[in-house]
C-alpha cells in the first residue's frame, strides 16, 4: 500500500490541542491523527459488521 499526502487547514486552537494529545502519548501530530482515523474506521467497519450478523440471524 502506497502513502498519499492529505493537506488540511485547521485552526490554530485545534492544532494546539491536537499536539499536546500527541504529546501525551509520545507521537507526532501526524501519526496521533493517522491512527485516531484508523480507530474511528475500525469501529465503523464493526459497528457495521454487528448490525448485519444480528439482520442475518435476527435480533434477540
Amino acid at each position: 500500500m502506497g502513502s498519499t499526502v492529505l493537506s488540511l487547514r485547521i485552526d490554530g486552537e485545534l492544532l494546539d490541542r491536537l499536539r499536546q494529545h500527541a504529546a501525551k502519548r509520545g507521537m507526532s501530530v501526524q501519526d496521533y491523527v493517522v491512527r485516531t482515523l484508523i480507530r474511528d474506521d475500525f469501529d465503523e467497519r464493526f459497528k457495521t459488521s454487528v448490525e448485519e450478523t444480528e439482520k442475518f440471524y435476527g435480533v434477540a
